[in-house]
């Protein structure tokens, strides 16, 4: 009788110790239309966080039977360490760059970023080739691939803590060019009062993943990339798209 009561005991602990490491906190910030929060305030959790990644990740989720938390933060550096430094935590939407390659465990890709450099709708700004940006004043956001893009390849970029900073800046004449996402950048200007943008030059189309902590068991991580898998080849992805 003690074992069967002792097997018990230990068949319940082992199934509450698998059910917790199907938990994962996964952790975002205002990068719309991919990932926002519904009131368009720094912080949002659940169903508050919105966008196609946002949906994606919940669609994900829910196929892998993975208990998700979502949760949007701010500033992006402080998600981005905490994904680092802490098991049973995700980063979304991310681009997959060399540097960040080892640092973390990936899913996707969940959605395709592009990365432009804008200049405002009544700019005379043309560039022939990305070497010519390099003698107008850039801004970029901090720590994002983006800006570290051009950083990498020896550009001087002013980087604001936030990237609607960037907007107002180029509206007053204190940066010529913006590095950002074409499509959240839009989005971010048309909030900021300014909707008449240019792109001057395409620089690269990035996937956007999602990132986990090194921990991360490989078979959930392998869970989570079947069932992205599964959805896109449904077509899900694609209809989460058009909504946006």
């Amino acid at each position: 009788m003690f074992l069967l009561r002792f097997a018990t005991v230990l068949a319940l602990i082992c199934g509450l110790n698998l059910a917790r490491a199907e938990q994962l906190v996964l952790l975002t910030e205002n990068l719309p239309p991919f990932n926002m929060s519904a009131s368009g305030n720094n912080f949002a959790r659940d169903d508050h966080v919105t966008g196609i990644s946002a949906d994606i990740m919940r669609a994900v989720c829910e196929r892998a039977e993975v208990d998700c938390q979502l949760i949007l933060r701010f500033p992006w550096q402080r998600v981005y360490q905490q994904t680092l430094d802490d098991v049973g935590y995700g980063l979304f939407s991310t681009a997959r760059t060399a540097e960040r390659e080892k640092l973390f465990k990936w899913v996707g890709p969940i959605a395709s970023n592009d990365w432009v450099l804008f200049a405002k709708g009544g700019s005379s700004i043309q560039l022939a080739s990305l070497d010519d940006a390099r003698r107008y004043r850039i801004g970029g956001y901090k720590d994002d691939a983006k800006t570290q893009f051009l950083l990498d390849k020896g550009f001087e970029v002013q980087t604001a803590l936030r990237d609607n900073e960037n907007v107002h800046k180029l509206d007053r004449g204190q940066i010529d060019l913006w590095v950002t996402s074409g499509q959240a950048g839009r989005f971010v200007a048309r909030q900021e009062g300014l909707p008449n943008l240019k792109v001057v030059q395409h620089l690269h189309a990035a996937d956007l993943y999602l990132a986990l902590n090194l921990q991360t068991p490989d078979e959930l991580v392998q869970k989570l990339q079947k069932a992205l898998d599964s959805l896109r080849a449904e077509g899900v992805l694609k209809a989460i798209e058009a909504r946006y």
